[in-house]
């Protein structure tokens, strides 16, 4: 994603005339083979937005090579002689390495004179497997990057739908007044891939679903909904809403408001797919599904539960929000042959980004036998309405802010670690009763479990 990114923004000309792109990784490459292999990945998007040869070209002629071992900080000297000459303008360091990797990576950048004041750091993650690790991971940037200059990816959080989700809420009148315990009565939020393993064995299998999907993505898009409206659009007032957010979240209870699932065979579009044990190779406790009931317990969510599923070699890839309204305290129309259901709110993250209405008109008739309703939807289509309008992928608005230096969209240190205590409460508890994960066909929606309980609550999964 980040080179294409850069060449998405290099075309429409919003990166600054001198920046110069350095690539570094383990292995020796030349210049040449470097730029070589950019080429390959953004010509085919070269051809797709019909640009001429020479964008490319002006492209990969800011590129260079310079082969770091990330374990030995001595070998970042070449690095620094590469980086410093150009370095006036200020660096903007995006680094995505083992968490193992992190310490010695900063001490390496230090001692090639990377980590100056005009310094900027993005890390992808993880960034930890648990609260203390993630604490250590982040005392070791602090030392030399500033809060100020630290910034942490995630990459749900440059999408539009995103985004549009704080406009939505806080640039419509109609909205925010029902977005509440009196309006609201459930909150859904999926991220539902088909995919398995897919060569991420050595990670997923050490980290889970838990770990890799809710304790980043979903909370920080849980965050989003449940904040209150900060007092601008800035960096720090954003980030302050989340922290209260993720700080105000129920401890669960793992037995009742928790399932866990691990796929077996199954078929994905009809072509059969292997269980996770066999694809990994031999049999594992990680979870590969997880569905968790939360509570924000804080004036304007009180009583509201928000559930919380994601999964591996699910029907569907799907990310989704889904804001289940009440149902209006009478029905005007009962006795009448007419049903109301109440109406929802669908923001749909991928595979296409859309907001949904669903509200409930008149089915046209004579209605002799009684006024019909129906469930409609407005489709409040992104595509449709910005048809003008280029759609980015999500590392392009990360990048772009990262070079500027706008770190509204980047996750904060505390947010991190509020959302680590959470998880590490949930794994805690999970351990002391022994919970371990129910076996689900690849292809369905996950384990029994997770239907029943939601349904125990009168909600059904929005499928």
């Amino acid at each position: 994603m980040l080179l294409p990114s850069l060449f998405g923004l290099d075309a429409d000309s919003l990166l600054p005339a001198n920046l110069a792109i350095i690539g570094t990784a383990l292995h020796e490459v030349e210049d040449a083979s470097f730029r070589n292999m950019v080429r390959e990945a953004i010509t085919p998007l070269a051809i797709e937005r019909r640009l001429e040869p020479r964008v490319v070209d002006q492209f990969l002629g800011r590129l260079s090579y310079v082969a770091v071992d990330a374990s030995d900080p001595s070998t970042f000297s070449r690095l620094g002689q590469a980086a410093t000459p150009r370095s006036g303008g200020g660096i903007a360091i995006f680094l995505s390495t083992a968490p193992s990797l992190f310490e010695t990576t900063i001490q390496g950048l230090d001692q090639a004179g990377l980590a100056g004041e005009h310094t900027r750091l993005a890390l992808e993650k993880p960034l930890g497997q648990d609260l203390a690790s993630s604490r250590k991971i982040n005392d070791a940037v602090a030392l030399l990057f500033p809060e100020d200059r630290t910034f942490r990816i995630d990459h749900y959080l440059g999408k539009e739908t995103v985004q549009n989700l704080l406009a939505l809420r806080f640039g419509n009148l109609m909205f925010e007044p029902l977005w509440n315990a009196q309006g609201v009565d459930h909150v859904q939020i999926t991220v539902a891939e088909t995919v398995g393993l897919e060569g991420r064995t050595s990670y997923f299998d050490g980290m889970g679903s838990l770990r890799d999907m809710v304790q980043n993505h979903m909370l920080q898009l849980l965050a989003l909904v449940a904040m209150e409206p900060p007092a601008h659009f800035a960096a720090d007032a954003v980030r302050d809403e989340k922290v209260k957010v993720l700080r105000s979240l129920r401890a669960i209870d793992v037995v009742t408001e928790s399932v866990t699932g691990q796929y077996g065979a199954g078929a994905i579009a009809g072509t059969p797919v292997t269980g996770y044990s066999d694809e990994l190779g031999r049999a594992s406790e990680a979870e590969t599904f997880v569905a968790l009931k939360a509570h924000v317990d804080n004036w304007r969510w009180q009583g509201v539960p928000f559930y919380l599923r994601t999964g591996k070699r699910l029907p569907a890839r799907l990310s989704e929000i889904v804001i289940q309204f009440r149902t209006v305290p009478h029905s005007i129309f009962s006795g009448r042959g007419a049903e109301l259901a109440a109406n929802r709110l669908i923001i749909s993250l991928q595979p296409d980004e859309n907001i949904r209405l669903a509200i409930m008109t008149k089915q046209p008739g004579l209605d002799h036998e009684g006024i019909r309703l129906r469930e409609i939807e407005l489709d409040v289509r992104d595509t449709n309405a910005f048809a003008d309008v280029r759609r980015r992928i999500a590392y392009e608005r990360l990048l772009s802010d990262l070079i500027a230096g706008e770190s509204t969209l980047f996750v904060r240190r505390d947010e991190v670690e509020a959302q680590w205590h959470w998880i590490d409460a949930i794994r805690r508890g999970w351990r002391e009763h022994d919970v371990s994960p129910k076996l689900y066909a690849a292809g369905t929606w996950g384990p029994t479990a997770a239907i029943a309980m939601t349904e125990r609550e009168g909600v059904s999964w929005h499928d």
